[in-house]
């Protein structure tokens, strides 16, 4: 039988998303935004990289990408240092995302991006951070606590990074003038294909 002090813990969980979701307006750097999003649309490719949930995320983030024919792969840091940086060609953009700006992992990719003239995007809450000052755009991402008691793990923190990636993407399909037909064609399979192929 559940525990009361388990629903609720349950219920709190909507409540800090949802806050943190609201408050992230506040962080929202119009001219940032701006110049990451021109970034992306002149990419040839554009590669994304993160450890842990942070990398989960970049997952997501590179199919978004491919789902408005940008073409897009997750690099993970294992293989990254290992020739899969080869991917990434001078005026394609690197990803990276790390809350605390910090992951040890990242920086000789960021390395390697900077002798390769691949601008790179960070997305974390330290503005300061090492990975922050190698990058060529910073996205302030903002955490107000993970949902967990502990406040330890990685909840909130991906459903922030997630809502970012989602605005990019939007703001993409604007900028590009991607359009629902071009979803249709790369898209038939599932109740998204069969709607958009009714049509």
């Amino acid at each position: 039988m559940i525990t009361p002090q388990a629903l609720q813990a349950a219920r709190d969980t909507y409540q800090i998303e949802a806050a943190c979701i609201r408050e992230m307006l506040e962080y929202f750097d119009d001219a940032a935004f701006s110049r990451a999003v021109e970034l992306l649309s002149a990419a040839p490719r554009i590669g994304a990289t993160g450890c842990g949930h942070s990398g989960i995320l970049c997952q997501h983030f590179a199919h978004l990408m491919c789902c408005i024919e940008r073409p897009a792969r997750f690099i993970s840091p294992a293989e990254a240092i290992h020739g899969a940086t080869g991917f990434l060609q001078p005026g394609d953009v690197m990803v990276m995302a790390s809350r605390g700006g910090k992951t040890k992992e990242l920086f000789p990719i960021a390395d390697i991006c900077r002798q390769r003239n691949v601008p790179i995007i960070t997305i974390t809450e330290n503005l300061e951070s090492p990975l922050a000052k190698a990058s060529a755009v910073v996205l302030k991402q903002h955490v107000n606590r993970e949902t967990d008691k502990w406040n330890a793990q990685g909840t909130t923190s991906t459903t922030s990074l997630a809502v970012i990636f989602h605005a990019l993407q939007a703001a993409l399909i604007e900028m590009t003038g991607f359009q629902a037909g071009q979803f249709a064609v790369i898209h038939p399979g599932g109740a998204v294909g069969e709607r958009l192929n009714a049509k």
